[in-house]
């Protein structure tokens, strides 16, 4: 009996703690570079973003494969640091990245971080997932 009493007060406890820490995680996964992170976001959550879009979207894939609707910049994953003058001075400004698969611009992100940018998004899977999801790209015209 005492150990039925101890699995439900553990039970209770364990449920109790994990309601009250829920509202508090942040969506997606946190990547930690150097000591600082980025978030890592899914397509679904960048579809619902865009809405009310109050962020820099940008696409680090090259070569140019299409786009997502709402794209403000094109910057190639590797030239990340020989153009940061595109980029908002304030290294507080919400950036989401994102290239053709999640590989390019998980490494965009991660260079973004060390350079002292505190707000960066990156969207795992990229345009291979939001297609997935049903979602149409852009073709610019180059």
């Amino acid at each position: 009996m005492k150990r039925l009493l101890f699995l439900v007060c553990a039970v209770a406890l364990l449920t109790s703690a994990c309601a009250q820490s829920a509202p508090t995680l942040a969506p997606g996964r946190e990547v930690t570079v150097d000591g600082k992170s980025y978030q890592v976001i899914t397509v679904t959550q960048l579809k619902s973003m865009l809405d009310n879009k109050d962020f820099l979207l940008v696409n680090v894939h090259i070569p140019y494969a299409g786009e997502i609707k709402g794209t403000d910049l094109f910057i190639p994953y590797n030239e990340i640091e020989v153009n940061l003058s595109k980029l908002p001075a304030d290294k507080g400004t919400k950036i989401v990245v994102y290239c053709r698969s999640g590989n390019m611009s998980g490494i965009a992100a991660k260079t973004l971080t060390r350079l002292g940018y505190t707000n960066i998004q990156d969207v795992d899977g990229g345009m291979e997932a939001w297609e997935q999801q049903g979602y149409q790209l852009v073709q610019a015209p180059k």
